[in-house]
């Protein structure tokens, strides 16, 4: 066990861990540290703890020191100089006539480096463009392009639910989101539905897929073949919050268990009521059903 602290240099940015040396650090606390872009102004978000050596990224690098008044102050000076080299940069890429949309400028803390964050629908040659910023800020500039998410997380704003944006109040790391779960939450497949300010598949969709997928482990999958306290029956539709099935009754049974004959009666049961029998065939519903979101997931990305 290796002790360590969780730093972070920008809201909602990813957590970093640090070796606190002999250091005294709290939770909350502003610390100067040293990484692989120079010397970072971060902040305590995770206080002194203790984490197997395998769950570590080598080598771990050593908080240098708690931040001091000036170091607030040089801080400061930077967000303020942030502001300025943004109107800059943005006068001199419509000087360019570049087509790109510049998001966010950042200092490092020593002012060894400005970078300067961008969106473009391709590839956007700005030597010159770096040429002019590197002779007015005389210093190392970086231009880097990022994602619709990362601008998303950048800038902010309000989500569908009325709340500020996940990724740029608390989301550290954006995880994979796929439109299987949509449909195992039985959400509508429509992309504007399902779809957050950035263009994406919502974050969110990911927080309840784990207990979506094991409720609906222990209910017969849609085709399936049950027993109900009414006789034979074939799954229609299941309702995964309510824990409960439609079931249409057979009236009679096929040959090898095909061709059924089954009642235009719909009956619910919960899913303690009913006794599962085995898939209609072969695995054919589970299937069918890949290929469906298979083909609503092309279909998403063509819209």
């Amino acid at each position: 066990m290796i002790p360590v602290v969780g730093i972070r240099f920008k809201k909602a940015g990813k957590i970093y861990y640090f070796d606190p040396d002999t250091i005294e650090i709290q939770k909350g606390q502003n610390v100067i540290v040293e990484t692989s872009r120079g010397i970072e102004f971060g902040e305590v978000v995770v206080g002194p703890k203790e984490i197997h050596e395998e769950d570590i990224i080598h080598p771990l690098k050593k908080v240098l020191r708690i931040a001091t008044e000036e170091d607030e102050i040089q801080h400061h000076q930077n967000s303020v100089k942030e502001k300025e080299a943004f109107q800059i940069c943005i006068e001199k890429v419509e000087q360019h006539q570049l087509d790109m949309k510049l998001i966010d400028v950042e200092y490092t803390f020593d002012n060894n480096k400005v970078i300067f964050y961008f969106t473009a629908d391709g590839r956007v040659d700005f030597r010159e463009l770096v040429k002019d910023l590197a002779a007015i800020f005389k210093t190392r500039i970086e231009l880097r392009q990022i994602g619709v998410r990362d601008e998303a997380k950048m800038i902010g704003g309000m989500g569908p639910c009325g709340r500020s944006l996940c990724c740029a109040t608390w989301l550290g790391d954006f995880e994979p989101v796929s439109i299987k779960m949509a449909k195992e939450q039985s959400l509508s497949l429509n992309p504007t539905k399902i779809s957050g300010i950035c263009g994406r598949l919502m974050c969110c969709l990911k927080y309840e897929h784990e207990m979506y997928q094991g409720l609906r482990d222990n209910l017969p999958e849609v085709g399936e073949k049950v027993k109900t306290p009414e006789g034979m029956g074939i799954v229609i539709e299941n309702n995964v919050l309510l824990e409960c099935v439609k079931v249409r009754p057979i009236l009679q049974e096929g040959k090898d268990g095909k061709d059924d004959k089954l009642s235009d009666e719909v009956l619910i049961y919960d899913k303690h009521a009913v006794n599962r029998m085995g898939c209609c065939g072969g695995g054919c519903c589970k299937k069918e059903e890949k290929e469906e979101i298979i083909y609503e997931e092309i279909k998403y990305l063509e819209d």
